[in-house]
């Protein structure tokens, strides 16, 4: 076998007393380092510490690694104002303390029929937290419920830029559902008017 020393200088290929008999009168152990190699390698070396030495080189590792939670809040579209503004504080919190938040909306019954409640509620969590975070995954529909991802760390221009224009795409929206709204009042009033005079 080939034998490296302690100090890792090549000493040559040795029989196995012989390797045995080195590290025995040093106080060692004799440890095979290559066994698939021709000849196997092996080295005299103090087992235990070398042991001791790599479980502290992997737990140094796991310090140095960083650990990203993922936390998820719960909103409903018809959440009230005090309930919409504890849980964004909340989101908030954990984006502070570095944690990613999954914020999801959950609809029920008829309520899947209006993604642009669970839309708006979102655009607006993302807004209220974007001092301390920003989407990383926007808003999608998946089923019942309609998820985001924030992510700790502000907000780049172009994420700014894409919640304004779902923002203004909402607000064009609401504004034609209201002139809708009002004309289907004003044809009933008109139809009220003219049965009166008739």
């Amino acid at each position: 076998m080939r034998l490296v020393s302690y100090d890792g200088e090549q000493v040559g290929i040795r029989s196995l007393n012989e390797a045995l008999n080195m590290a025995q009168d040093m106080d060692l152990d004799l440890v095979e380092v290559a066994g698939q190699a021709t000849p196997p390698v092996c080295r005299i070396m103090d087992y235990g510490k070398f042991k001791y030495e790599q479980s502290q080189k992997a737990k140094e590792s796991r310090k140095k690694a960083t650990h990203i939670l993922v936390k998820e809040m719960k909103y409903r579209p018809k959440i009230g104002v005090g309930d919409f503004n504890t849980k964004t504080r909340k989101v908030e919190e954990f984006l502070k303390e570095g944690s990613k938040v999954k914020v999801t909306i959950m609809f029920r019954g008829r309520e899947t029929q209006h993604p642009e409640l669970g839309s708006r509620i979102l655009e607006n969590v993302a807004e209220a937290v974007e001092e301390v975070g920003h989407i990383e995954v926007y808003p999608e529909q998946e089923g019942r419920n309609m998820t985001m991802v924030l992510t700790p760390g502000k907000a780049t221009q172009k994420q700014r830029e894409v919640v304004e224009k779902l923002q203004t795409e909402v607000t064009e929206e609401e504004i034609l559902e209201e002139e809708q709204q009002s004309e289907v009042v004003e044809d009933t009033e008109n139809e009220e008017t003219v049965e009166e005079t008739s």
